[in-house]
């Protein structure tokens, strides 16, 4: 179990890279689209939102919806996969790794948190996890 000061450490840490992200300029040179995958800098998170891993605070996210150049909404994936399947996990491709899109924790997210695209989802199973947001949060 986690002391007080291991925990606290883990929010000084990513204060810090926090800061750094933010004073980035802005990519006005970001290219990315809705279906795609990118590696973002999520950050330590409370409770039970996802965060980031290791010691960057980087886990892969689906861009469900671009807003602009600037801000997006994404769905952070996971490699835990609940069995027997629940309703708000859905399996996506693109790695060699099994991973599904955990809808419950999508937000909107500025792109400077986008840091590298991973891979591309193809249309039918970008529309399915589309549709599934839709009909769970619309």
């Amino acid at each position: 179990m986690k002391t007080y000061n291991d925990i606290a450490q883990l929010f000084i840490n990513w204060t810090k890279k926090k800061i750094q992200h933010h004073i980035q300029e802005d990519a006005t040179d970001l290219f990315y689209h809705e279906g795609q995958i990118w590696w973002a800098a999520l950050g330590q998170n409370i409770g039970f939102e996802m965060g980031g891993k290791s010691e960057e605070f980087h886990r892969p996210v689906l861009i469900l919806r671009k807003y602009n150049a600037r801000m997006c909404f994404v769905v952070p994936l996971t490699t835990q996969i609940k069995n027997p399947p629940v309703w708000y996990q859905i399996s996506v491709s693109g790695s060699e790794r099994k991973r599904a899109a955990n809808i419950t924790q999508g937000r909107t997210m500025s792109t400077k948190r986008l840091l590298h695209k991973d891979s591309t989802l193809e249309p039918e199973e970008f529309a399915l996890i589309q549709k599934v947001f839709r009909e769970q949060f619309i």
